[in-house]
């Protein structure tokens, strides 16, 4: 990698953006929510029902620096949601900066494998059995959400759930490929663990992006 590139992701001065759009938010406590999307290349986790792979390689991604990232943003959006990809792979303290300056809200997305940077107003932790989250995240998390592909994910997620702080969110969502068969069961288990709400794509089932 060039160095000038490499010390330019290193301050967070530009990002490998696969793709910005504004839409509704279809999952989780703001699901219907309208909010933009800054979807950040690379991701070093790789779940294998993953429907976003194209993700995953960063250097796929064209590399956009952070002031021309805010200034594609429309005028109209009050929140930004940062996902990926592993957005946590990179230094977002410029880019979350930089959108507070505007006013914004600032929404993260992460499986939490990396150290935080950036200051949010909402962070989604959405955990992988193959890569544990750190400590650190667990405590400031403000939304749990678990992909159910089967009986033992729901095992795993209430075992999690114990080291969250009190107030966080904790939902159950069915793999899209398996949600016939995961509805069901998630039903049952929240009936029984009353602490845990479903999160669907309704997104998908809206087909909106």
């Amino acid at each position: 990698m060039d160095e000038k590139i490499k010390l330019s992701l290193e301050r967070g001065e530009s990002l490998p953006l696969m793709e910005s759009f504004y839409s509704i938010q279809g999952e989780g406590f703001y699901s219907g929510k309208a909010a933009y999307f800054l979807r950040i290349g690379g991701c070093d986790v790789g779940c294998h029902w993953c429907d976003v792979k194209e993700s995953w390689d960063y250097d796929l991604h064209k590399l956009v620096p952070i002031t021309e990232i805010i200034n594609e943003i429309n005028k109209r959006v009050d929140t930004v949601v940062i996902t990926g990809g592993e957005p946590l792979m990179w230094n977002l303290n410029l880019l979350t900066k930089s959108l507070h300056e505007k006013g914004i809200k600032i929404h993260l997305e992460t499986s939490g494998t990396h150290p935080i940077t950036g200051n949010f107003d909402w962070i989604c932790l959405s955990p992988k059995k193959m890569q544990q989250p750190l400590d650190n995240i667990l405590t400031i998390a403000d939304e749990f959400k678990v992909i159910v592909s089967n009986n033992h994910d729901l095992i795993w997620a209430d075992e999690q759930r114990k080291n969250l702080n009190k107030k966080c969110k904790l939902y159950l969502q069915p793999e899209w490929s398996r949600r016939e068969k995961m509805i069901p069961l998630i039903i049952d288990f929240i009936k029984n663990n009353k602490i845990w709400s479903i999160s669907l794509q309704n997104h998908k089932y809206m087909k909106v992006p």
